[in-house]
């Protein structure tokens, strides 16, 4: 029996496919650290040597920039106590906030002397670091002193008047500044003249620092030098 042969069956020609190059999907904008704000509402900045000085506060989002955010994302975050030396800001304490973002430093005071503070946040993460002066740090200790007036010559230079801001020393170099605290008050003076020279007494006031002062004649007052 003869069979025909037929052409092998030729599938047909598939539509063209064009192919579009889709658009590359936009980079992400890099998150803007949150502002945020350190607040200090109470502070013990006068001491006598081996006694704690405290700083509290809280670190809160910048009102200014319209954030609103939850209370724990201010918690956890390191604030340091920080001193200005000679070669920049020392650290001096530090501590975590707590709930609300408040923190309470406390430093146990060994330095005599007077140094600027301020509380630091270094920022990270979603925060953006913040600082915040503190004030003065003055650390006393006691000592004996007495006040005299009248006229005359100052060792150190010029003339003693009644508005003379001042105090003398036998050995600290003249114009050195001293910090003094007497019933609450305190000055920041320098060394104008030499004295006392009577026993037990360090520092002579002038009149005007007694006035300042309040200072009664006799007696101890708290020195940073």
């Amino acid at each position: 029996m003869h069979v025909p042969v037929t052409s092998a069956l030729t599938a047909p020609p598939l539509p063209p496919v064009e192919i579009v190059a889709g658009e590359a999907a936009a980079p992400l904008a890099p998150a803007v650290p949150a502002q945020t704000v350190l607040r200090v509402r109470r502070t013990k900045l006068n001491v006598l040597d081996g006694r704690a000085v405290t700083i509290a506060g809280a670190l809160s989002a910048d009102p200014r920039a319209g954030e609103a955010r939850p209370v724990e994302e201010v918690a956890r975050r390191i604030i340091v106590l920080q001193a200005r030396r000679r070669h920049g800001w020392r650290t001096l304490a530090s501590t975590p906030t707590g709930a609300h973002g408040r923190y309470r430093l406390r430093y146990l005071a060994r330095r005599i002397g007077s140094e600027l503070l301020r509380v630091s946040f270094a920022g990270g993460g979603s925060d953006r670091g913040a600082h915040r002066a503190v004030g003065r740090l003055n650390i006393y200790r006691l000592a004996e002193a007495s006040w005299y007036g009248g006229g005359g010559s100052l060792a150190c230079g010029g003339w003693l008047t009644r508005s003379t801001m001042g105090v003398a020393n036998k050995t600290l170099p003249c114009g050195t500044l001293v910090t003094l605290r007497y019933g609450g008050r305190t000055v920041r003076v320098p060394v104008v003249d030499r004295g006392p020279y009577v026993a037990g007494r360090e520092f002579d006031l002038t009149e005007a620092t007694k006035r300042a002062l309040g200072f009664e004649g006799v007696g101890e007052v708290w020195a940073t030098s």
